[in-house]
């Protein structure tokens, strides 16, 4: 029984896992000193990280809908504390569930993704700690991929 809990539906390696492990201790333990200031954009009424904005604006072309982004920090967050993981969150639909296999095939191992049931809703993220800027660019070519494959069929 699932009981709500969010869903890992990637699978990496046990050998992966344990790099990743050792990815976010060695993070935890590193100096976070600001590199530079948050870049920012605005997608409709929402401002979001300018490095995940054409993968956002992509995706929202082709009707999937996005809730949360980010490329490192929000806002919101303390400066100290960021740049864990870039990750993109959408809501179910068979256009979402589609583009969430043809992601998981085109960046296989670097891709975590998991299923919050109670929610309905994807999370995609870099698997990789500290990946936050490859995440984007794989995101972005992913999706244009994807949008010219979906255009092949028409």
């Amino acid at each position: 029984m699932n009981d709500g809990k969010e869903l890992v539906l990637s699978s990496q390696t046990k050998a992966l896992w344990e790099r990743r492990e050792r990815e976010l201790y060695a993070w935890a333990k590193r100096d976070k000193r600001k590199k530079k200031d948050k870049h920012t954009v605005m997608l409709e009424s929402f401002m979001v990280d300018a490095e995940l904005y054409p993968v956002l604006s992509q995706l929202r072309r082709m009707q999937m809908t996005t809730e949360f982004s980010c490329a490192g920090v929000s806002l919101q967050d303390d400066p100290l504390d960021h740049s864990l993981y870039a990750y993109i969150t959408l809501h179910t639909s068979e256009q979402t569930e589609a583009f969430v296999r043809f992601a998981a095939g085109y960046m296989k191992h670097r891709l975590l993704v998991s299923y919050e049931p109670a929610r309905k809703r994807y999370d995609l993220s870099s698997f990789f700690i500290g990946h936050n800027r490859s995440f984007c660019l794989l995101m972005q070519r992913c999706t244009e991929l994807y949008e010219q494959a979906l255009t092949a069929k028409s």
